[in-house]
């Protein structure tokens, strides 16, 4: 994946194969609903910018679970443009502006693609179209690394207090406690390989596709 600094794009939500039967779902600008419904307080207003921009913080909020990473692609300009400000004039990154359900890149275009505490985020809708939109434009024989939360072991002290705060705070993050991440991706030749690790007590998943050379 070849990335470059240099200004913000916006990808048109036209682009991309196939229905778009979730367009409807966004505002005019181009922003999901649920995101102005329900992630507001975390991502919209410029305040929550500010006050997010912790790394004591979101280290915090991953239970100490933190680490170096770095977003290119996001639907809220204002998540973009707080990024560009952190990274240094001759970084190699170029910042998109995209719908993850409708990626404006050609077929097979990475090497590789991540997706990073994404999916508890969306509706089902969205988070199958996601994965198939990943899965287009990832190559055959590239990586697809997907990590997010996960049902924690019956033992897990946080499984009893994040139960509530997720359903309250995230109400679509409970969906990857009743349904692995592995079991939204395609099989069948679409996948060659899949491996899943747990961490945290189970708190967390992580798990790594090797594009096939099926049809998504």
């Amino acid at each position: 994946m070849s990335l470059s600094y240099e200004k913000v794009e916006q990808a048109a939500a036209s682009v991309g194969p196939g229905p778009a039967p979730v367009l409807y779902l966004r505002d005019g600008a181009g922003v999901p609903c649920y995101l102005k419904t329900h992630y507001w307080w975390a991502y919209i207003h410029p305040r929550a910018v500010r006050l997010f921009e912790r790394q004591w913080l979101t280290n915090l909020i991953l239970w100490g679970n933190y680490g170096r990473l770095v977003d290119v692609i996001d639907v809220l300009p204002i998540q973009l443009d707080n990024l560009r400000r952190k990274l240094p004039p001759d970084a190699p990154v170029r910042l998109l502006r995209m719908d993850s359900t409708r990626l404006a890149v050609p077929d097979a275009r990475y090497d590789r693609a991540l997706v990073f505490f994404l999916l508890h985020e969306q509706p089902s809708y969205d988070r199958e179209r996601t994965l198939g939109e990943v899965m287009r434009v990832v190559r055959p024989g590239g990586t697809i690394v997907i990590v997010d939360y996960a049902r924690p072991r019956w033992w897990h002290p946080l499984r009893y207090l994040w139960r509530p705060l997720l359903a309250a705070l995230e109400p679509f993050a409970l969906d990857l406690w009743r349904r692995d991440v592995a079991d939204l991706l395609p099989r069948a030749r679409a996948i060659r390989h899949l491996r899943k690790q747990s961490y945290f007590g189970g708190l967390y998943q992580k798990v790594v596709a090797t594009r096939g050379s099926g049809a998504v």
